[in-house]
């Protein structure tokens, strides 16, 4: 999985539509910190002008926590969050994209790293 390529994804009822291209390298990361293990999401980082959000921009809510560095942005009908975006340690823009809201990816062909952010 190293050649970037385009996805499309998006929350359940399709009222949240993005684009984000990536090679979903560095790996997908499961992350056991409070909010990550709750909802079971495999995350892929990208950086900002990576990541277009085609629809939704008024069908999200935010909600944030800890540092604030990330806008967890949940849709307001389903409530599925297939992206947030924020500040990654650098201080680059970034978009934080679900895995598992990607159009048809194959979530078998993914061996995601663990990463503790309970620890943190």
């Amino acid at each position: 999985m190293s050649e970037k390529r385009t996805y499309q994804g998006g929350c359940h009822c399709g009222a949240v539509r993005y684009s984000v291209l990536t090679d979903l390298n560095p790996p997908v990361i499961s992350c056991n910190c409070s909010i990550c293990s709750k909802k079971g999401s495999l995350l892929a980082f990208v950086p900002a002008d990576d990541f277009k959000l085609q629809r939704g921009k008024d069908a999200v809510t935010d909600y944030q926590f800890n540092t604030m560095n990330i806008h967890h942005l949940f849709c307001k009908t389903c409530g599925v969050e297939s992206f947030a975006t924020g500040t990654a340690p650098n201080g680059a823009k970034m978009a934080a994209i679900n895995v598992r809201c990607l159009d048809g990816f194959d979530l078998e062909a993914l061996e995601p790293v663990k990463y503790d952010g309970k620890s943190l």
